[in-house]
């Protein structure tokens, strides 16, 4: 702490664009694009805060899911719902990087947050609906740094396998099993100055 107490730390940014596949029954496809402002601390580690945004298309429920047949309506309990919502999630972001900055090195990524879904209408799942409520969102990432030349190593690619979990306790299943955890692995590509 004492670079940031003597104001000795350095500013720096990162852009990011990321494509994410969702697994399980309920599940949803995300890509997105966001920015971390923020101060680097030490050689291997970076804290700031970002915001995003993100597309989310959902595979929707066939006419023989649980919900369906239970109810028999032909949405969420005549609730209006989509396949495709935006998404702002915003969160607080920590990079741990290893080994030399000057030349390919590796790094570890984290953003704690919370995520909206933007609109009234609901998420659309197989067995289940989400709703437009806050959701805890967290996203790791490891990955892969490359400078953009030696003599400015503070320039950087950097590319990494995410991970990243959104939950929230008032989404709705029509199968027993509570809420709705949207789990999801892909690719992130970002830029950092």
């Amino acid at each position: 702490m004492s670079p940031a107490l003597s104001g000795s730390f350095n500013y720096k940014g990162h852009v990011e664009l990321s494509g994410l596949a969702g697994v399980g029954t309920d599940r949803a496809n995300f890509v997105g694009v966001s920015t971390t402002q923020g101060f680097r601390y030490s050689s291997w580690f970076f804290m700031g805060v970002g915001l995003g945004v993100d597309v989310v298309t959902a595979q929707g429920a066939d006419s023989d899911s649980p919900r369906s047949a239970a109810c028999g309506y032909s949405d969420y309990g005549g609730y209006e719902g989509t396949k495709t919502k935006a998404m702002i999630p915003v969160f607080s972001n920590f990079r741990f990087n290893i080994g030399d900055q000057s030349s390919v090195s590796a790094f570890i990524d984290l953003k704690i947050g919370a995520a909206w879904l933007i609109g009234t209408p609901y998420l659309r799942l197989h067995d289940a609906y989400v709703t437009n409520s806050t959701r805890f969102y967290c996203k790791p990432t490891v990955g892969v740094r490359i400078p953009v030349n030696a003599r400015n190593s503070s320039q950087a690619f950097n590319i990494g396998l995410t991970y990243q979990l959104l939950t929230a306790d008032d989404d709705y299943y029509w199968s027993p099993g509570g809420n709705v955890t949207l789990n999801s692995f892909g690719v992130t590509l970002g830029y950092e100055w």
